[in-house]
């Protein structure tokens, strides 16, 4: 999975992500960058968070779904697919807390 994502990353489609929000956590500042790896841990390119925020599941956009750049960026699926994601993880529930981050890529290392 990480090799798909890192090429949607670099292919331009992939442009935002979330995980669940843990109280207490260190969010990613806005101008931080970071190096995104494949599965074999070679960094693909580095990315520049430009928008971080914290918001329930159940009002997560239709926008940042698209952004997302998964499945058929619907928000339905976007919605069906991280749910089963979060239910394999650790616990789903529709008022979940989720970290979301825009972010644009700065520097491509290698092409997947």
């Amino acid at each position: 999975m990480a090799d798909q994502l890192a090429a949607l990353v670099v292919q331009g489609i992939k442009t935002a992500s979330c995980s669940a929000y843990n109280p207490g956590q260190t969010l990613s500042n806005v101008g931080e960058r970071v190096i995104i790896e494949d599965s074999a841990g070679q960094a693909i390119c580095i990315i520049e968070v430009a928008e971080v925020s914290v918001i329930p599941f159940n009002q997560v956009s239709a926008g940042f779904a698209y952004d997302e750049g998964e499945g058929d960026r619907t928000l339905e699926s976007w919605r069906k697919g991280h749910q089963r994601f979060f239910e394999r993880n650790g616990g789903f529930t529709p008022d979940m807390l989720l970290v979301c981050e825009r972010f644009r890529v700065v520097h491509i290392f290698k092409e997947i």
